[in-house]
């Protein structure tokens, strides 16, 4: 079974990967300079596959998945960003932190998550105006899964196995 500590860094990099991946996207696309044929190749497969997954689950028409798209790219970038400062927060607790240390980390960590929150309840606002409620829970719903399917993925197989969606 694997530790709790294990589990959390296979959940920040799979987080890491999803958030990543729409900016790798928007500026000019995957297995481009910097980032190394096939770790980009695999980062491309993994946008790829959460995109047709998260199609797949809300069964967008095409007037929603272009009014959507856009708007969903928009809200993983903000997230993203809050998700790139928290990584710095997510160090251990080394015996050489003060408890006040301890208590600062542990406290911007909550204002981390809360911004997370309050970026999700904004755009579970924006997102009714696009598509129904049914599809907003769904949206919600398909990313947990499809994260929980990456874990699971990466855990079993050391990363060796493909994106879900693409077997």
């Amino acid at each position: 079974m694997p530790s709790i500590k294990s589990v959390f860094r296979l959940s920040s990099l799979a987080a890491l990967l999803l958030a990543a991946a729409p900016a790798v996207h928007a500026q000019g696309g995957f297995g481009g300079p910097g980032l190394g044929g096939r770790g980009g190749q695999r980062l491309g497969q993994l946008e790829n596959a959460k995109i047709a997954f998260i199609t797949n689950r809300v069964s967008l028409t095409q007037d929603q998945a272009q009014k959507f798209w856009p708007l969903y790219n928009e809200f993983s970038a903000k997230r993203r960003e809050i998700n790139r400062s928290g990584r710095l927060l997510r160090r251990d607790v080394t015996e050489g932190m003060t408890d006040q240390q301890i208590r600062d980390n542990l406290t911007q960590s909550f204002a981390m998550r809360q911004q997370e929150l309050n970026l999700e309840k904004e755009y579970f606002d924006k997102f009714q105006k696009v598509i129904s409620m049914r599809q907003v829970a769904q949206l919600f719903q398909a990313e947990r899964d499809f994260t929980k399917e990456v874990i699971k993925r990466v855990a079993g197989a050391g990363g060796a196995t493909p994106a879900p969606g693409t077997d």
